[in-house]
């Protein structure tokens, strides 16, 4: 079906942070002068909200249905979060297009700045993802880290939840007291001798809140987090990442989910693929993204293994590291290369052959026994 002459309809999901990527797309194809229009579509990943990810049963909860509109002709491409496709694409479809990647590494949000390191002996850390979990207790066994799931503003919202609203509380005792003329001595013994830190009425400190904040003023939550691990371009992307206290974790040593950063289009191979790949497609991604998703590819897991690779393309070499770990960070196996540019995805494989050799293969495969397990056991 030709492009030309006609509104282009890109499939995307309905999330703040998938919105924007889409826009992304929608921004580049605007350069050639193409109308294009994005098409909400609800994944099997949104409705499953109370679980986990890695429990979600299959790689690509949250692609194969935006791909199967494309499939069937109802649209003419989707736009993913690359780090959620599986490896295993239908063969009817390509990757038409991958933009520039934005940062790939995670961030360790608290609500004060604490670095990693500096966080107490078991305090509560939340993600979504067996990679982050894995590496968390590997570099920090003495923390507990527990399960995060929802959108980016949600998780953000949850960890701000409880710190905002006690700060709230002491402000409203605060005003209520020196309302009813409680001298300095009985707010003290009252617990309220934090007044005269406060240099704003509670209206004019609320109306200084960003959103995201104000929101967490509202929320329930059943976990208090001292910190939450998540990808720092969802967070950029989100328009988050300039109203919070984060600390960037080296992707050399927090080695992010392949394509964690990336955005991907997909397209039946003809027409509307093409036009896609010469308004959005970026080179250097593309390289990089290939080595990383061949790793992947070859050595298994999806979401359910704590598998990270990150590749960096530098002049005529792709250089890549990778890092395979057990659910509870005790074991692993890791490695780093240098791949040629010209023959970078075979390089790619073997690189993950190698790792396999080592032993990465099994600790993808005893991840995956152990993921099954667990969810039988709910």
């Amino acid at each position: 079906m030709s492009t030309r002459g006609r509104t282009l309809r890109l499939a995307t999901r309905g999330s703040e942070l998938a919105l924007r990527q889409a826009a992304i797309v929608r921004d580049l194809l605007a350069t050639r002068r193409l109308e294009v229009e994005l098409v909400e579509v609800e994944t099997t990943g949104d409705q499953l909200r109370d679980e986990l990810i890695h429990r979600l049963g299959t790689t690509g909860a949250f692609v194969r249905s935006l791909d199967e509109k494309v499939i069937d002709g109802e649209l003419d491409a989707a736009v993913h979060s690359m780090k959620d496709m599986p490896t295993d694409q239908p063969a009817e479809l390509v990757v038409a297009g991958i933009p520039e990647r934005a940062a790939a590494g995670d961030v360790l949000v608290t609500p004060d700045g604490t670095d990693l390191a500096d966080l107490p002996s078991g305090a509560v850390v939340g993600t979504s993802s067996l990679r982050r979990r894995a590496q968390l207790l590997a570099r920090r066994p003495d923390l507990e880290v527990e399960g995060l799931r929802g959108n980016v503003d949600t998780r953000v919202e949850k960890l701000l939840a409880p710190s905002l609203q006690r700060e709230h509380e002491r402000r409203v005792e605060a005003a209520e007291s020196e309302g009813d003329g409680e001298d300095e001595d009985e707010a003290a013994s009252s617990g309220n001798g934090d007044q005269e830190a406060f240099d704003r009425p509670v209206e004019e400190w609320f109306d200084g809140l960003a959103e995201v904040e104000r929101r967490a003023l509202e929320r329930e939550v059943d976990t208090e987090y001292d910190a939450i691990c998540l990808a720092e371009a969802g967070l950029a992307r989100s328009g988050l990442l300039h109203h919070l206290e984060s600390q960037r974790l080296a992707p050399t040593e927090f080695v992010p989910a392949p394509g964690q950063g990336a955005i991907a289009v997909t397209a039946l191979d003809g027409e509307a693929a093409e036009t896609v790949h010469n308004a959005v497609d970026h080179p250097p991604t593309r390289v990089e993204t290939t080595v990383e998703r061949t790793v992947l590819a070859e050595l298994g897991g999806g979401c359910v293994a704590p598998l990270g690779v990150y590749a960096r393309l530098q002049g005529e070499v792709v250089a890549v590291g990778a890092r395979v770990l057990s659910q509870d960070g005790t074991e692993e196996v890791a490695g780093e290369r240098e791949l040629p540019v010209e023959r970078h995805a075979e390089a790619a494989a073997e690189f993950a052959a190698d790792l396999a050799e080592d032993g990465a293969k099994r600790l993808v495969k005893q991840a995956a026994r152990e993921t099954a397990d667990e969810a039988k056991r709910e």
